[in-house]
């Protein structure tokens, strides 16, 4: 299959972004926590990259910091905000080399593109999380950051490249989206307006969704249609299943009436499980996935915290859009590791909390993310591979969409 002109290979683009996942950072549906973080100051953050681009490592030395077994020094485990190798120890990946992360490749790769990631915290994690494995190897005046309310853009000049993180929980507009309304009773969402988050979308080479987290409020949505200028009046309540499903159709026509497939590829993540409830997995005692050591065994697990509904909707909807969307489902096999969450070892409120307060439910924090970025392999892996054999001829039939899943 030939690749247009000027067009990234789909197995390109996914090996990007099974590399988002790799580096895990503190969670929060805060929109303080936009701000602050050691990234931003553009300060390096791993150490192992160092080790293997140094010209003093031997061939050797370099390939055996990625081959070999997974061995942990039990005495020089510790965490620090700046690294990204939270433990001393030897990362095994005892599969293909040509799909270990590359950052000179893939800035190549991006060289004079758009990458964008759109949506929520899980979104906003994934792009701090690409931009923390990027910016270490570019030299300081290499490489700029420029932050507003809702766009935050990381610039890699030497390559004029751009990763980019556009906030909007809900996709669509809401008057929670500027001002963050915490009481989810008062946020009204105007389920058939897009534009004004749109407008930042346009010309952008690569743009990755998701929306899920925000709309799982427990009550009915509050939607409206037309202006915001009577405020709470003519609002509408609806089950948050229809309301997600307006929404979503709100997104998919401005796509299929706005994107170029040849110039622009589309990605949809699906849900990050939340484990906030250690019942599921039979666990009476605990508390949410504190102290968690192994993943859940049970076949076809499924947690509370992740709704069928949705995913339903998720594939209802994109299956019948027009402009290919990639559909990255991590949400089965990324449900099974409870023990993948690492918001028990961040900041909380600039603080890490202590020892004693990480077994007590209130200071336990709720950690939506975690688990997708700590095991990437469970779900975006399988995606990119089934991508490679697409875009090598080995699925040669048309398909209006691209849908890869990780069940």
């Amino acid at each position: 299959m030939k690749v247009p002109r000027g067009k990234l290979p789909l197995s390109v683009i996914a090996v990007l972004i099974s590399g988002f996942a790799l580096a895990g950072l503190i969670f929060t549906e805060d929109l303080r926590a936009l701000t602050g973080t050691s990234i931003l100051k553009l300060k390096a953050c791993c150490k192992q990259d160092e080790i293997v681009h140094s010209s003093n490592v031997t061939k050797e030395e370099r390939e055996k910091s990625v081959l070999g077994d997974d061995i942990i020094d039990e005495d020089k485990i510790s965490f620090h905000p700046g690294e990204c190798n939270a433990m001393n120890g030897k990362w095994v990946f005892n599969r293909d080399k040509d799909l270990l992360f590359n950052p000179r490749i893939v800035l190549e790769k991006l060289r004079g593109k758009r990458l964008m990631f759109v949506g929520d915290s899980l979104q906003r994690e994934q792009w701090q999380s690409f931009v923390c494995m990027v910016e270490s190897i570019l030299p300081h005046e290499g490489k700029s950051m420029n932050r507003s309310r809702s766009l935050s853009v990381f610039t890699a000049k030497e390559y004029n490249a751009t990763i980019e993180f556009y906030w909007a929980p809900f996709l669509i507009q809401s008057n929670s989206d500027a001002h963050l309304i915490t009481n989810t009773s008062q946020r009204i969402l105007h389920v058939d307006s897009i534009t004004k988050h749109a407008q930042h979308w346009i010309g952008v080479d690569i743009l990755i969704f998701d929306t899920y987290v925000w709309w799982m409020s427990g009550q009915k949505i509050k939607s409206v249609w037309g202006s915001f200028a009577n405020g709470d009046e003519g609002f509408e309540e609806l089950d948050f299943v229809v309301a997600y499903r307006i929404g979503l159709k709100t997104w998919a026509n401005w796509i299929d009436s706005t994107i170029d497939p040849n110039s622009t590829r589309v990605f949809f993540t699906t849900m990050s499980p939340t484990h906030m409830r250690s019942k599921d997995w039979h666990n009476e005692k605990g508390i949410r996935c504190y102290n968690e050591t192994r993943p859940v065994m049970e076949r076809g697990y499924w947690g509370s915290g992740s709704d069928r509904r949705i995913m339903g909707v998720v594939t209802s909807v994109i299956g019948r859009m027009k402009v290919p969307v990639t559909f990255l489902n991590i949400t089965q096999l990324t449900e099974y590791r409870i023990d993948g969450h690492v918001s028990v070892h961040t900041e909380s409120k600039g603080k890490i909390l202590s020892d004693e307060k990480k077994g007590i439910r209130e200071f336990t924090p709720i950690a939506s993310t975690g688990a997708y970025r700590e095991y990437p392999i469970h779900g975006i892996n399988f995606s990119m591979l089934i991508c490679e054999k697409q875009c090598n001829g080995e699925k040669k039939k048309k398909k209006r969409n691209s849908i890869q899943s990780s069940l």
